[in-house]
C-alpha cells in the first residue's frame, strides 16, 4: 500500500460529515423538495446567484487523440504509440560539475545540499527572457522547480540502509518507528537535505530540454535553508511569538521546508512549495516539562509528538534526526521537548515553523524564501490560484491532506494588477501577507459556503477545545479554527486544480478506509462504501473520487459555491461501485495529482494507489472536463462486509456527465511501486514534464539481499543500475505535435 494509506486521523471534532448535513436537509421542506424533486445541479441556475454557473465555458475538444493504454505491471514508463520520454533528472544528480556523478550505491560523502532531492512531486516551469527576467511567454531557456516529498526510501541513499543505534540495514519511514538511539551524522544530513525544492536551469536543444549544470540559477532549498516568517502587519509580532526558538529568539526567521507535495504557481511568477506531512519528523525526547495544556492541544490536533514515549517504550514516530547530537542545533531542533526554562532556550516551537506555503523566487537565487502564515498552517496539498482578473482579489485553493480534514481558500486583500508580473517576493508580500482565510462547508443540496476563520467569530473566540489568543493564533492553528466554525470533514483532499477555461475548481479525494466509510457512514459527497473482491481487498472507498465546485458569479470573493462529483475511481468489474462507467481502458484508483493544460484544456489525473496495484501500476489519465451541473442526481447502491455481516444501503449524490472512453483515457503507466505525481507543460503544449515518485516503494530492506521491487530508471539506461530513483521525465510526440489531441 502507498505510504499515504497509513495516515492517522487527528480531527476528532464533532463537525458534521455530509451524512449529518443530509439528514438535517431532509427535515427542511424546501430543501427536501429540492433533493427529492429531481432538480439537481442543472436546476441550480434557477436559484439566486447561480445563473452564471452553467454558462461561459470556452470550447473544448470532443475527444482525445491517442489510444488508451492497457494496464501494465512492467518496470518502465509506458506511453501510447507515437510518444516517447527521456529522463531530465533523477534523485542524486549533481547540480555542479565539481561533484561526482551519483553512485546509486549510497557511498556519497557530500551532504546532498547540491544534489537533486528525492521523491519528486509538484513542479512548475518559469521562462527566462533575453534580459534574464521572468517571462510568461515560452523561450528556449527556463527554470524548473520540483518539490521533494517524503523520505520513505532513504535507505537507498546509504550503503546498507539507514542506521540506528549502530545497526544498519533496516527500513523505516516517517510513518513507522525508529529505535531510540543515535544515528550517524552524514546519514542524517543526507536525509535532511534531500527534502525541499530543487531549482534547476534547463535549456531547449535540438534533442529536447536538458539540465544546465553549473548554472548560477541552480539552487537547493532544503530543510536547513533560512526562511522568512511573513504575515499581516497587524499580527506579525503575535505570529513571531509562536516561532521563537533557541536559533532565533525573535521568531522572525525559520529554517527549511519539509515534505513538499503539491505546489502552486503565482500569477506574478513565483513558486509555492506546500508543506504537507511535516508533523512526523519531530520527537519530544527527554524529561523536559513546561508545555501548557494549550500547546499540547495544538500539537495533538496536528499529529505532532506532544510528549516523550511512555516508560519502557523504545520507539518513536520520527526519522531519529534529533539523536545525532544534543548540542548541535542542526539536529537538536528536531526534539520538541521543553528542556529549557523558556522557548528561547529550546526548540519546543520548532513545529510551529512548518505547515505553510513557502514562496520561492526561482530567478533570484540569493533571495530568502518566505513562509506565508496568513494562508494558514496545516498539511498543505497544493495552492492553486483562481483566474486572475485585473482589479479583483486573488483566491488560492488548498487541501489539507489527511482523512477528515478540510478544503481551504485564501483571498488576498490586494486586488490583482498585471503590472506585478515578474515582481518576485515583493509582489508576494503584497498579495500573500494580507488576506482572509476560509474553510469550506458543503451542503447536501449541492451548494456550499466558505466560512471565514477570524477571531471576530464568537465560535472561534470562545472555542472550548482550544483557546485562541489572537488572529495570529487562528492562522497558526487553522485546523482548530475550522473545527470551531463547523467546516465539513472531507476524505483526504489532495491536489486541487483550476480549469482555465471556466474557473471551476477540482479536488482529488484520494480514498478512505472501512473505519470511516461503511454503508451506514456514507454521505452525498462521499457516497460509496464497498469492497474490492479481488487483489488487495480494500474496503470503504478504496478507489476515491474527484469533486469539483463553481464559485457563485465566478467571483474569487464568493461566499457560496455549487459542487458535484466529476469522476469516481473504480475497477471496471466493481459493479455498482463503478458509477462513472469505467472500462478496462480507463479504470483508475486513488486520484492524487490534478492539473489542467492551458494549451489543450485537458484535465490530467495522476494516481497514488494501493487498491488496484494487483492489476496495474499507478498511472496518469487524460480527461476532457465538462462543467459543474452537466450531469444529475444518482442513487448509489452500497454493499460491504462490516463486522462479519453484510451491510447494504443507498445514498443520493450529484455527479457530472459520463465521459466514456472518448473523453477519458489512460495515457501513462508508471514503473513498479511508483506514484505518478507532479506535471507541467511548455506553453505550446508539445512537451509534458511528469514526475515519477518512489519506484520500488515496497522493496525489502537492503540487508535482506533481495533485489529491489523496481530498478527504474537504471534499467532504461539512465545512470548506474541497481537501485530505483525518483525522476522527472520529459514526454513528447515523435512527430512533434501537441500532446493528447
Amino acid at each position: 500500500m502507498s505510504h499515504h494509506d497509513h495516515d492517522p486521523v487527528f480531527n476528532t471534532s464533532n463537525n458534521l460529515h455530509f451524512q449529518d448535513v443530509l439528514a438535517q436537509s431532509l427535515q427542511n421542506p424546501a430543501r427536501r423538495g429540492l433533493l427529492r424533486g429531481g432538480l439537481g445541479l442543472a436546476g441550480l441556475a434557477m436559484l439566486p446567484g447561480c445563473a452564471s454557473m452553467v454558462s461561459g465555458m470556452a470550447a473544448a475538444p470532443s475527444a482525445l487523440g491517442f489510444p488508451s493504454l492497457d494496464k501494465s505491471l512492467l518496470d518502465n514508463v509506458i506511453l501510447p504509440p507515437g510518444y516517447q520520454y527521456t529522463v531530465l533528472h533523477a534523485t542524486g544528480d549533481a547540480l555542479d560539475s565539481t561533484l561526482p556523478a551519483y553512485s546509486n550505491k549510497g557511498v556519497e560523502t557530500d551532504d546532498w545540499s547540491r544534489r537533486i532531492g528525492d521523491h519528486h512531486d509538484g513542479m512548475d516551469i518559469y521562462y527566462i527572457d533575453a534580459n534574464g527576467r521572468y517571462s510568461e511567454k515560452e523561450t528556449g531557456r527556463a527554470v524548473l522547480c520540483v518539490n521533494h516529498e517524503s523520505s520513505a526510501d532513504a535507505h537507498f541513499m546509504h550503503p546498507n540502509g539507514q542506521t540506528s543505534n549502530g545497526v544498519s540495514g533496516k527500513k523505516f519511514d516517517q510513518f513507522g518507528s525508529w529505535d531510540l538511539g543515535s544515528r550517524p551524522e552524514l546519514e542524517v544530513l543526507k536525509e535532511i537535505n534531500h527534502h525541499g525544492v530543487s531549482v534547476v536551469e534547463m535549456v531547449k536543444t535540438p534533442q529536447g530540454w536538458r539540465i544546465k549544470q553549473d548554472s548560477p540559477l541552480n539552487r537547493r532549498i532544503t530543510a536547513q535553508t533560512p526562511t522568512r516568517i511573513s504575515g499581516p502587519r497587524a499580527e506579525i509580532d503575535n505570529i513571531r511569538s509562536f516561532m521563537v526558538t533557541r536559533w532565533d529568539t525573535a521568531g522572525a526567521m525559520a529554517r527549511g521546508t519539509l515534505n513538499n507535495c503539491g505546489h502552486g504557481k503565482t500569477p506574478w511568477g513565483t513558486y509555492l512549495g506546500c508543506e504537507e506531512n511535516w508533523a512526523f519528523y519531530f520527537q519530544a525526547a527527554g524529561t523536559g516539562t513546561g508545555l501548557s495544556p494549550k500547546e499540547v492541544a495544538s500539537r495533538r490536533r496536528y499529529g505532532v509528538a506532544a510528549s516523550a514515549p511512555a516508560a519502557g517504550v523504545q520507539k518513536a514516530i520520527s526519522q531519529g534526526w534529533h539523536t545525532v547530537s544534543a548540542t548541535d542545533d542542526r539536529f537538536a531542533r528536531w526534539n520538541l521537548a521543553a528542556t529549557g526554562a523558556n522557548a528561547e532556550r529550546d526548540f519546543r516551537n520548532e513545529a510551529n515553523t512548518f505547515g505553510y506555503n513557502v514562496e520561492i523566487d526561482p530567478l533570484a537565487p540569493n533571495s530568502t524564501p518566505a513562509k506565508r502564515v496568513a494562508m494558514g498552517r496545516f498539511a498543505h496539498e497544493a495552492a492553486v490560484c483562481s483566474l486572475p482578473k485585473a482589479g479583483e482579489p486573488l483566491a488560492f485553493y488548498m487541501g489539507c491532506d489527511a482523512r477528515n480534514e478540510y478544503i481551504y481558500k485564501f483571498v488576498s486583500t490586494a486586488v490583482w494588477d498585471p503590472r506585478d508580473v515578474g515582481g518576485g517576493l515583493v509582489a508576494g508580500d503584497k498579495y500573500l501577507s494580507e488576506g482572509k482565510l476560509y474553510a469550506a462547508r458543503f451542503d447536501a443540496t449541492g451548494q456550499g459556503e466558505w466560512l471565514e476563520l477570524t477571531i471576530a467569530d464568537p465560535r472561534i473566540a470562545n472555542h472550548s477545545v482550544y483557546k485562541f489568543a489572537n488572529q495570529a493564533d487562528v492562522f497558526i492553528n487553522a485546523r482548530h479554527a475550522a473545527d470551531a466554525v463547523g467546516a465539513t470533514k472531507m476524505d483526504r483532499p489532495e491536489w486541487g486544480a483550476v480549469n482555465h477555461r471556466n474557473g471551476e475548481i477540482y479536488f482529488a479525494l484520494t480514498n478512505n478506509n472501512a473505519a470511516n466509510r461503511t454503508p451506514s457512514k456514507v454521505d452525498a459527497a462521499n457516497p460509496r462504501a464497498y469492497m474490492d473482491l479481488d487483489g488487495n481487498k480494500g474496503m470503504g472507498n478504496p478507489n476515491g473520487h474527484i469533486i469539483r465546485f463553481k464559485e457563485s458569479d465566478s467571483k474569487s470573493t464568493a461566499k457560496a459555491f455549487a459542487w458535484d462529483i466529476f469522476l469516481f475511481g473504480a475497477e471496471e468489474d466493481s459493479g455498482d461501485a463503478n458509477l462513472s462507467g469505467l472500462s478496462a481502458k480507463n479504470a483508475f484508483s486513488s486520484p492524487d495529482g490534478l492539473w489542467f493544460s492551458k494549451a489543450t484544456g485537458i484535465c490530467w489525473i495522476q494516481t497514488d494507489d494501493g487498491a488496484m496495484t494487483d492489476e496495474s501500476n499507478c498511472m496518469m489519465l487524460a480527461a476532457i472536463p465538462g462543467q459543474v451541473g452537466d450531469g444529475g442526481k444518482v442513487t448509489v447502491k452500497n454493499k460491504m462486509v462490516v463486522g462479519g455481516m453484510e451491510q447494504t444501503g443507498t445514498q443520493e449524490t450529484f455527479m457530472g456527465a459520463a465521459l466514456g472512453d472518448a473523453k477519458l483515457r489512460r495515457f501513462l503507466v508508471a514503473p513498479k511501486g511508483a506514484e505518478v505525481t507532479g506535471i507541467t507543460e511548455t506553453a505550446d503544449g508539445r512537451t509534458l514534464f511528469v514526475n515519477i515518485q518512489h519506484p520500488g516503494e515496497l522493496s525489502k530492506p537492503l540487508a535482506s539481499g533481495e533485489a529491489p521491487q523496481s530498478v527504474w530508471p537504471g534499467n532504461q539506461g539512465y545512470g548506474v543500475q541497481g537501485r530505483p530513483r525518483s525522476a522527472t521525465i520529459v514526454i513528447t510526440r515523435q512527430d512533434g505535435g501537441v500532446i493528447g489531441l
